[in-house]
């Protein structure tokens, strides 16, 4: 889970998601629309039999949060909640499992705030089918072709790894960037990412207003999305002083045509 905001659980019941499946939860900042869900979610998970720890990650206030929820209300839960402290001036490695790693994206805002970079690990060449079937390769010898071994066929005929499969998937990528003024400097850190989610906070039209209250115009967040040379742009977290959210999609899309608005439910593939 990224954020966790008031009404998370709400939401995650409309939409048919499990909370017990839940093993990390990353908080940007601590401000309430992305904190203030989690007393609630560290609390339900109790009263539904959990016994897996739980890892959060996030800026130290959100360490401060935690102790004070942990030590008031939640002392005697039946699980580990454990807190993982992230620095939110350096661009870093903060979690890896054998799927996927996750960076750190430092960020501009009234509070200590970062963003996520999550990265699918690189996966393996595909066999090509129609090679296992001229050469016979039985099916235990699949895993170490694909891992970079050749074949010798009975005759002693050696078929190069390169031949007998293809290059792997690309690696897909998600970059989570809320809340911040605009940074053209993390262009560099969000190249060429599958998906972006950038805060949208304003129209350009009240840029200074965006700048003064430390958030991101659309044109701004285009603007990035563009000169990362990302793949698609989501934006999102609208002012109320927008009436009609269309027109800071239009606004966005006259410079990354490719840029979505970030609508309650909405699913994007990557």
């Amino acid at each position: 889970m990224i954020d966790c905001g008031e009404g998370a659980q709400t939401q995650m019941q409309k939409f048919g998601l499990s909370m017990m499946s839940i093993g990390h939860v990353f908080i940007s900042h601590n401000h309430g629309d992305h904190v203030f869900g989690l007393p609630g979610l560290i609390g339900t998970l109790d009263l539904l039999g959990r016994t897996a720890e739980l890892h959060i990650h996030g800026p130290q206030q959100v360490g401060e949060l935690l102790d004070f929820l942990l030590h008031t209300y939640y002392a005697d839960i039946q699980y580990r909640v454990l807190f993982h402290p992230v620095d939110t001036r350096q661009h870093a490695l903060i979690y890896e499992d054998r799927s996927i790693t996750v960076h750190s994206i430092p960020l501009e805002h009234r509070v200590p705030s970062i963003g996520f970079l999550f990265r699918e690990k690189p996966g393996l060449p595909h066999i090509r089918r129609e090679m296992i079937d001229a050469f016979n390769i039985p099916v235990s010898q699949i895993n170490n072709i694909k891992a970079g071994a050749s074949w010798t066929t009975e005759d002693g005929t050696v078929i190069p790894h390169e031949r007998l499969t293809t290059p792997p998937t690309p690696p897909r990528s998600f970059a989570y960037c809320s809340d911040t003024v605009y940074l053209p400097k993390l262009k560099d850190i969000l190249a060429g990412v599958t998906l972006l989610y950038h805060e949208a906070t304003y129209l350009h039209e009240r840029a200074l207003r965006a700048e003064q209250t430390r958030h991101t115009t659309g044109l701004q967040a285009a603007t990035l999305a563009r000169d990362a040379g990302v793949e698609r742009l989501c934006v999102g977290h609208f002012s109320a002083t927008i009436k009609d959210e269309d027109d800071l999609l239009r606004e966005a899309q006259a410079v990354f045509p490719n840029t979505i608005l970030a609508r309650e439910g909405l699913v994007v593939s990557i």
